[in-house]
């Protein structure tokens, strides 16, 4: 637990914990302010408004789009300890690796939960801000949304259990920064693009979440504007139970590939 705490403090003191809840609070409340009130009817394709049931789940399903700015965070965190060699210090005071990284992954968990729920809550009043200004109900009861609500935080979590594991693996910021954005902002839609390939898309993190949140507008757009058949979602189920293996994985990397690795 002093391990731990010690985390919390470094997060605290570096400013990791402040600017990640800034960077939820745009990521969920402003971007679903600003959907919201230009009307989803205006997307292409048109959707319906925020006055439906289909208009609310595109605008909060868009937000999973984001996702990988907390793995951003969990990678750019865990990386640059690597980089400006301050794992080192750590470890010089508890010279326990796996205690280190494991308590390091515990906090991390815990902040990729709170950046969740921050992104949920300021996305769930961005909406409701956005009802009042144009004067229009919005298309379901708030109860409603809690279980859209709940995934979406416990996906954040588990992007950001994702970078960190991949910060774990490449050391470098610079590397495991590339590696996550050409991943979640190239490859995925490429292969969501590849006929006899997008079947894939489903397993992978991405396709996950979206089965996970039943969001698939990506894989319907990008089909309307290929001519191919779009990937068969699965159930929110196994999504969320391949986004928890994706997790797991992650933070198993995380814990055991740098026990005898040299910090230099």
């Amino acid at each position: 637990m002093n391990v731990v705490y010690g985390e919390v403090l470094r997060l605290r003191a570096t400013g990791v914990a402040l600017w990640s809840a800034l960077v939820a609070l745009a990521c969920g409340g402003g971007l679903t302010l600003l959907l919201a009130l230009t009307g989803p009817q205006n997307a292409q394709p048109p959707m319906p408004d925020i006055d439906t049931p289909e208009g609310v789940g595109f605008v909060l399903g868009i937000g999973t789009v984001l996702l990988f700015v907390p793995a951003l965070i969990g990678t750019t965190a865990i990386a640059s300890e690597y980089r400006h060699r301050t794992i080192g210090t750590t470890l010089l005071v508890v010279p326990r690796r796996d205690r280190v990284l494991t308590a390091k992954l515990a906090v991390y968990t815990m902040l990729g939960i709170v950046y969740g729920m921050i992104t949920s809550l300021s996305a769930l009043l961005a909406l409701i801000v956005a009802t009042w200004t144009r004067g229009i109900p919005l298309g379901v009861d708030v109860a409603d949304l809690t279980p859209a609500l709940i995934q979406l935080s416990l996906a954040a979590a588990a992007y950001m259990l994702l970078g960190v594991g991949v910060g774990a693996l490449a050391r470098s910021p610079f590397v495991a920064i590339g590696v996550v954005l050409g991943y979640f902002l190239f490859v995925e839609y490429v292969l969501m693009m590849v006929p006899g390939v997008n079947v894939i898309y489903p397993f992978l993190p991405g396709g996950a979440t979206a089965s996970l949140t039943s969001f698939d507008f990506l894989t319907g757009a990008i089909a309307s504007q290929t001519a191919l058949t779009p990937a068969t979602m699965v159930s929110p189920m196994l999504g969320a139970a391949i986004l928890l293996a994706y997790a797991v994985i992650a933070a198993i990397l995380a814990v055991f590939a740098p026990l005898r690795r040299d910090l230099r």
